[in-house]
């Protein structure tokens, strides 16, 4: 509690009376003075306790974020360490707790290893709304705002719908792409406090169906501020490898479209739908993988130097040597080594001592750039419109259209950035400062329309 008035008049009282005491003379005079100024001292002593005892008492905001789409792909994975980063950059008074839509316990183990405070709630609730588990009631009680974390899209949709259910509490969506809006989308989009998409083209997409206002921006996908690394891990794979720091390349395969259907938690695919999804993929997977190819030769035959082929998604450690070892010219193959399904973290680490990354996903470039490595985007036309973040960040020379582009182009350029290293590490400092400098008006939104934040 403040000092009260009143007890401030009091010590002042007593300062004036003992002035008044002069004419008692010296030796007291040496005496009323240090009594003066230890009181004095001790009042405002006293004010300032009291000021830090209330600035303690008072009331962290709570954020409910919910994220964590899947654990099958670490660009999933890393949407949510990346934006769990940046709320403790740019909100550090506030309390996170983190409503996670997958469970996997080693994806958690590894986020509470980053985040040991962190608390990690998997309530779930059925179609009426109405919550499966007395701690995510609590949870909703607690929270004093909601965020849609970073992501393919608003994938969380139903979790704003039950915290809508449930509360007249504020939301707000962070780092998406929105690439359609349904009705059903719309109504919650018109009473989010905020739509921050990752790209341009979705803030496009938003203004053609009537949204628009300072409250909705391009802020950049959330896992550019990635910052966790696993550098013990890392460090071994490289060195039983023999991979030298800035003298490998990673590639990362994919197909046009990811085989969803392999898993459980995405049944439901009708036979017609796996048909045509499996004929695109046989079609395109070959030209797509030989034009990566082709700079993965050049690299060896001009460098001497080594590849890692590397995932991004689970799936894609069956294809790897299929579509990028096994076609190799005799004299390229040893100098390729293939690793298996990790997570981000030593991912992050690898790839913060590659030289370049050139991916046909689009997260790992975005790893890359977040530990200042050179990333080349292989761009499928089955891919959605958050490919445009690249050309928003100032990457465009380093976007290949895969349509468009013939391996030797991705071959070109990648020579052209390993005679060049130091402009092309420019490069990516320049996106990155762009991104914070999104970042920085994001977070100025909220901190000016949300008081509880500043």
């Amino acid at each position: 509690m403040l000092i009260s008035v009143r007890s401030w008049n009091r010590i002042m009282d007593i300062k004036v009376r003992i002035v008044n005491i002069n004419q008692l003379g010296g030796s007291f005079k040496m005496e009323r003075r240090k009594f003066i100024q230890q009181t004095s001292l001790l009042a405002l002593a006293t004010l300032a306790g009291s000021v830090h005892a209330a600035a303690a008492n008072k009331k962290k905001p709570v954020i409910l974020v919910v994220s964590g789409w899947q654990d099958v792909n670490i660009g999933d994975i890393t949407h949510t360490p990346g934006l769990l980063t940046l709320l403790k950059q740019k909100l550090p008074n506030a309390k996170v707790i983190l409503w996670k839509k997958s469970d996997s316990e080693q994806v958690d183990n590894m986020l509470h290893k980053y985040f040991p405070d962190l608390r990690i709630v998997h309530g779930k609730f059925d179609k009426s709304f109405t919550l499966q588990s007395e701690e995510l009631k609590q949870v909703f009680l607690e929270a004093d705002f909601f965020i849609h974390g970073s992501g393919p899209s608003v994938v969380g949709a139903d979790n704003i719908r039950c915290w809508r259910h449930h509360t007249k509490k504020s939301y707000g969506i962070f780092g998406v792409t929105i690439q359609e809006i349904p009705n059903d989308l719309k109504e919650l989009l018109l009473q989010a406090s905020f739509i921050f998409t990752r790209e341009t083209a979705s803030v496009d997409v938003l203004r053609k169906n009537g949204l628009a206002g300072d409250h909705i921006s391009f802020a950049p996908d959330a896992t550019f501020v990635l910052d966790i690394n696993d550098n013990k891990k890392a460090n071994a794979f490289l060195n039983e490898n023999r991979l030298e720091a800035r003298k490998f390349i990673c590639a990362i395969p994919r197909l046009r479209y990811t085989p969803y259907y392999k898993w459980a938690s995405h049944a439901g695919w009708t036979d017609q739908r796996i048909k045509e999804v499996e004929a695109v993929n046989e079609k395109y997977k070959e030209t797509d993988h030989a034009k990566l190819r082709e700079a993965m030769i050049a690299w060896v035959r001009k460098t001497g130097n080594k590849v890692l082929v590397c995932p991004e998604m689970t799936y894609q450690v069956d294809i790897m040597e299929e579509l990028l070892i096994d076609p190799l010219p005799a004299d390229v193959k040893p100098f390729v080594i293939k690793r298996g399904y990790w997570l981000p973290d030593e991912a992050a680490s690898v790839y913060a001592k590659a030289h370049t990354i050139l991916s046909f996903e689009c997260h790992s470039p975005i790893i890359a750039a977040a530990n200042g490595t050179p990333a080349f985007y292989l761009r499928q036309p089955t891919d959605t419109i958050k490919g445009q973040m690249y050309y928003d960040l100032g990457f465009e020379n380093w976007v290949f259209e895969i349509d468009n582009t013939g391996g030797g182009q991705i071959a070109d350029k990648l020579m052209q950035v390993y005679d060049n290293y130091p402009v092309a590490l420019q490069t990516v400092d320049k996106a990155i400062e762009m991104v914070n400098k999104r970042y920085d008006l994001s977070f100025d939104f909220i901190k000016k329309n949300y008081k509880i934040f500043s």
